[in-house]
This record gives C-alpha cells, structure tokens and sequence, in this order.
C-alpha cells in the first residue's frame, strides 16, 4: 500500500500535468461511469493530499478523492492513448498526458464538505504541516504500544508499515513501549526522523532510509530492498543480529531486539 511519501509526489506530479486544463474523466469498467460525467469537461484547479488520500478538485465545486489500498495503481500514456488494459476504474484525459487508475479501495467524486469529514477523521499529516502538538497528546495518554498507535492513520495521517519499522530501528525504539512509557525526548526525535524520513521519500518518489555513503551510490540510483536499513532483512547491519518479526496492529514488524531494546 502506497504511504503518505507517494501520495503527495503523485498529487504533485499530477497537478503539473493537469492543473488549469479541462480534462475527459471516463471509467472503462464502468462502476465510476456516473461520477466521471460528474467532472468530466471541467478545468483541473489543483491535485492534493492528505495522508494516504488524493483530492482532484475541479472548478464546479466537485472533486475525486481517491484511495489506493493495497491494491490501487496508475499507468500513464502519452494523450492519445492505447485502448484501457484491465480493470480500469478512471480514465483521466488531457491534451498531453492519460492517466489510467485501476484497483483503488476508494474512487468517487465528492464535494468540499465530505472532504472535510474525510480529513477531520485523520490524524496529522507531517508532509502538510502537521502539527506534532497533536500526535504528542494522543501518545502520551495512550497504553497502545506506540508500533500500532503510528500506523493508526487518526493519529498520524500516511505512515504505512515500511516506515513503522525503518522508524523504529533509526531512533533504536522497541515497538512494543506503551505511548504513556515513550519520553518526550524520545518523541521529539521520532517525530524529526518521521518527518526527514517522508521528505526523502517525497523527494525521490519511493521509501529511502539508507544515505547515499551507506548505498555506496546516489540515492536515486538505490532500489529495492537495498533502500532500507531492517525492513525485508534478514541480519542487522548494525550489530549482526538476527533480524525478527512481531504483529502489531495485526501487521508484521520487523525489528532487532538488540538494537531496539
């Protein structure tokens, strides 16, 4: 599942294709064919988001939101496009750029005021000026293991699994530590690695926690599991310790009980 790093590159990388253009929304396999007609002609006035969603707000006052889940994919062209391949949910048409969305959890055209509930019941999202205030308050009254409270997205809006556990092993936490143990210290600095974690990926379009010395080459260069430090892995880079797994928040973690204790 995409994390809050892509979906603020694709509302950036699709708001400087689309912004200010008129564009054809369609769906091919028909389940979105009645909200498309709903946007489809109207001008593109900007592309946005909010954690692990996207908003295409249009001028009539109408916007797409969309959620991409575990399984949501775009595929873009050159305008014009070949025939839609599969189960194409939406079909977004510009003068130069198609974009093609297929498998997403949400795709629905919605105005400003359910936006405003989709937003209001997520958590702070770091990538937007979130504020740590917020998430600090929700930690340290809670007896939630703070590995589920960062992937809970009302408390935080964005994190996904692979930065819950490269988060951990950089700031040496135990995942399993209850909210109310976690010190303030310890809480400033999961927030600034957070942060400087999700701008990377911002920046580069894909999770890297690695630097550039550690990869022995340009971070733009580092890919698959290479880009991480222990999610994946099998032995600690640091101590050579075997690498385990726990569930929490009935997701797998990956951590070292050495490093993390």
């Amino acid at each position: 599942m995409p994390e809050g790093h892509k979906t603020h590159y694709l509302a950036r990388q699709h708001g400087d294709w689309f912004a200010g253009q008129p564009l054809k929304v369609t769906s091919p396999q028909g389940r979105f064919r009645a909200d498309a007609r709903k946007v489809s002609g109207k001008i593109l006035e900007s592309c946005e988001a909010v954690g692990k969603h996207l908003f295409y707000c249009f001028e009539n006052q109408r916007m797409i939101h969309v959620h991409l889940g575990r399984y949501g994919k775009y595929r873009e062209h050159s305008t014009p496009a070949p025939a839609p391949v599969g189960l194409v949910r939406m079909r977004i048409v510009g003068p130069s750029k198609t974009l093609d969305l297929t498998g997403p959890t949400t795709c629905r055209v919605i105005d400003w005021v359910e936006r405003e509930r989709v937003v209001q019941r997520l958590g702070p999202d770091p990538l937007a000026g979130g504020r740590k205030s917020e998430v600090w308050e929700h930690f340290r009254t809670s007896k939630k293991p703070i590995g589920a409270l960062i992937l809970d997205q009302s408390v935080i809006a964005g994190v996904g699994n692979i930065f819950r556990a490269e988060l951990f092993f950089e700031t040496g936490l135990d995942p399993r530590t209850t909210g109310e143990q976690l010190t303030r210290e310890s809480f400033d600095a999961l927030w600034k690695t957070l942060t400087k974690m999700m701008r990377t990926g911002l920046k580069y379009g894909k999770i890297i926690t690695v630097t550039a010395k550690e990869a022995g080459k340009p971070l733009a260069q580092v890919e698959g599991k290479d880009r991480f430090r222990v999610y994946g892995k099998v032995t600690c880079r640091t101590c050579d310790s075997p690498i385990e797994t726990i569930e929490i928040a009935s997701r797998k973690l990956y951590w070292c009980p050495t490093c993390q204790s």
